[in-house]
């Protein structure tokens, strides 16, 4: 339904340029994930949140609180360094990003220790937590992390966020790619794979609950793996991104409740995009309309809240949505 009102804002778009020249139209897109994650789902909420294309009522009217003459778009993607890297290119202007590797892009640090920082990275505001997922097969004989050794892991695509965390928690464990037997690729050709009895385990980390992790946990017999122990405590001494976190019961049908750890996503903007487009564009991100928007599109829309638009993010924040966030008091 979500994809198809933003499909149908295109179109609206398209047939009001030319009863309503005076306005210009702008796109925006948005890079998000793959398609069975939360990150599409967030995406195509938050591009209907901020869509006003020409010739749309205004918010007074009961129509659009978004920005006018805005058409937002969610692209789907590989995930959160291959979104980065095309914020980097231009070919995207925002996207959602884990905000371990947002720090990291701007810092030059971790994955991009000894390459060149993405100095124009901006942040318009914290959206979610996301958890680590480890999904294994029943019958695989997978309890914990350590039972991931000689067995036939993805740990999704590079380009990834998830390939970054999977890597973290491998070592903390005493792990590495060359104790499994390591595949890259998505949660849908992934649980196709488990299906055929071709793949023991994979890596995803979204937010709850995620179709991809729906689907295979109440479809063909799948589980999942908690991340805890003393291993949990040195991940999080040493990447102050994570956080100690559950699955909650019920998130994925009769499943009990699984601890792990999660980070945050985050809605990141290139510097270049203009401040009053951005100003805008946070505003009615934050207005009540797209608050009912959020409450009923996802579970992890109603986690998007204006009090933690700021908790974690540790990149500069893009000038218009600092702006905004003046004027309602969240920063000084």
């Amino acid at each position: 339904m979500i994809a198809k009102r933003v499909l149908a804002i295109a179109a609206c778009a398209a047939a009001a340029i030319g009863l309503a020249s005076a306005q210009e139209v702008q796109f925006f897109r948005i890079g998000t994930g793959g398609l069975g994650g939360t990150y599409f789902s967030i995406g195509n909420l938050i591009a209907s949140a901020i869509s006003n294309p020409p010739g749309s009522r205004n918010c007074a009217s009961g129509d659009s609180c978004g920005v006018p003459g805005l058409v937002a778009v969610a692209q789907s993607s590989i995930g959160s360094v291959a979104n980065i890297e095309a914020i980097r290119s231009g070919s995207l202007e925002s996207a959602i990003t884990q905000s371990d590797v947002a720090y990291w892009a701007v810092t030059g640090t971790g994955i991009y220790a000894g390459n060149d920082r993405v100095d124009s990275l901006r942040a318009i505001a914290n959206l979610y937590p996301e958890s680590v997922h480890l999904v294994a097969r029943k019958g695989a004989g997978i309890s914990s992390v350590r039972d991931l050794k000689g067995k036939r892991v993805s740990l999704d695509e590079p380009g990834s966020g998830t390939l970054v965390d999977a890597r973290i928690i491998l070592e903390a464990y005493g792990l590495s790619e060359k104790d499994i037997k390591a595949e890259f690729i998505k949660p849908t050709p992934a649980i196709d794979r488990i299906k055929n009895n071709q793949l023991d385990a994979f890596f995803i980390v979204v937010g709850f609950p995620a179709g991809a992790v729906s689907k295979i946990v109440s479809g063909i017999g799948a589980k999942i793996v908690p991340i805890d122990g003393p291993e949990v405590k040195a991940i999080l001494a040493e990447y102050r991104f994570f956080t100690e976190t559950v699955i909650p019961a019920g998130a994925y049908g009769g499943v009990g409740e699984i601890k792990t750890i999660s980070v945050g996503a985050q809605w990141v903007v290139d510097a270049i995009v203009d401040d009053e487009v951005v100003y805008q564009i946070t505003k009615s991100l934050w207005n009540a309309r797209s608050r009912k928007l959020l409450d009923g599109g996802h579970m992890q829309g109603r986690a998007i809240t204006l009090e933690t638009a700021l908790d974690g993010v540790e990149i500069p924040l893009h000038r218009g949505a600092a702006r905004y966030y003046r004027e309602v008091g969240l920063l000084k």
